[in-house]
């Protein structure tokens, strides 16, 4: 029994001898566990901080990324809204401006009806009025011939009357000598004066119109000065070869006066021959008046007479004979100014058209002329 006992007293201590150092050993590992965990538990407690602010950063990054895309789809909305605004602005301009061209063009096409209406009746009343001179022409100009064939009438007679009284009478030798050495003087100046035109100076004047016409573009006053000048031309010819006048079977350095006329106050005698170039040149002063007249017109010139070669001319028609140069370029401008007007207007107020030439309306050149009889 005792032995028993001693045996298990012997075993415990053996039990607790090796307990022992394995107690101690379990306690060293326990000390290092803690010290191992108390090192860690700081770091551990960084690593949660360290989370914490991942996680903090994390939701800021995304709270930030949130308030971008917020800020991001906002600010879209805003512009698509602007750009709705704007895009519904411009519309409304465009419609307004497109409603303010269309009430522009309908008051534009409302004038421009309102003119096309005004100048229609403008037209009308011209044509009316172009009418109503037309047929005051016509009645002048009836009237006219009515007078001048009177006129022709009366002539013929009174022609026949100072034939029957040239048979009777006759100008002395004496006075017939005189009026032929008149002539012939009256011809040497004209003569000369047609020489003078052929210099060069005076060449240089006509060159000089004529091309300031050209320069002008008067192309209707350009073709009608050079038919003048042409015209002129023949003229002189013809003067040219008539070197051998008779004189003496002339009748009218034998005829005696048979009017009276007033002119810049004087008054002048002439027979029936003198009489009948006076009255041809105031036609033939009508005739280029009209055509000069015509011509301004159709150049769409201004009206001026005086501007013309053939008006400061005035010698179409003259031979040099029964007149004196003077007197024939008188009485040429006389019908040359009346013949523009008629002319540059297009109408017939003194003159008249027939058989292809004008001539001074009877009732107008007994105007100008103003022939007092003498028998």
């Amino acid at each position: 029994m005792k032995l028993t006992r001693v045996i298990s007293t012997a075993a415990l201590s053996l039990l607790l001898g090796i307990a022992a150092p394995a107690y101690a050993q379990q306690d060293q590992q326990d000390e290092k566990q803690t010290k191992h965990e108390e090192q860690a538990k700081p770091e551990r407690q960084k690593s949660k901080q360290q989370q914490q602010q991942d996680q903090n950063r994390q939701q800021q990054q995304r709270a930030q990324q949130q308030q971008q895309d917020q800020n991001r789809q906002q600010q879209q909305r805003t512009q698509q809204q602007q750009q709705d605004q704007n895009r519904q602005q411009q519309q409304r301009a465009q419609q307004q401006q497109q409603d303010q061209n269309r009430q522009q063009q309908q008051r534009a096409q409302q004038q421009q009806q309102d003119q096309n209406r005004q100048q229609q009746q403008r037209q009308q009343q011209l044509q009316h009025a172009r009418q109503q001179q037309q047929d005051q022409n016509r009645q002048q100009q009836q009237v006219g011939r009515q007078q001048q064939e009177q006129q022709d009438l009366n002539r013929q007679r009174h022609q026949q009357d100072v034939q029957a009284q040239q048979q009777q009478e006759r100008l002395s030798q004496q006075r017939q000598q005189q009026l032929i050495e008149q002539q012939q003087q009256r011809i040497a100046q004209y003569r000369q004066h047609l020489d003078q035109q052929q210099q060069q100076q005076q060449r240089q004047a006509i060159q000089q119109q004529t091309a300031m016409l050209r320069e002008q573009n008067r192309a209707s006053q350009y073709r009608f000065q050079e038919e003048y000048l042409e015209r002129m031309r023949q003229q002189q010819v013809r003067l040219d070869n008539d070197r051998d006048h008779d004189y003496n079977h002339d009748p009218y350095f034998y005829t005696a006066p048979t009017y009276r006329y007033n002119r810049g106050g004087s008054y002048y005698e002439t027979n029936q021959y003198g009489a009948d170039l006076l009255r041809r040149s105031v036609n033939y002063g009508y005739e280029e008046g009209f055509r000069t007249g015509e011509a301004d017109r159709q150049d769409q010139w201004r009206s001026d007479y005086r501007d013309s070669y053939a008006y400061q001319d005035a010698n179409y028609g003259y031979t040099g004979y029964y007149v004196d140069q003077d007197e024939y370029n008188y009485y040429f401008r006389q019908g040359f100014s009346r013949g523009y007007e008629d002319g540059f207007s297009s109408r017939n107020q003194y003159g008249s058209y027939s058989n292809g030439s004008y001539s001074v309306l009877g009732a107008i050149l007994g105007q100008i002329l103003d022939f007092q009889s003498l028998r």
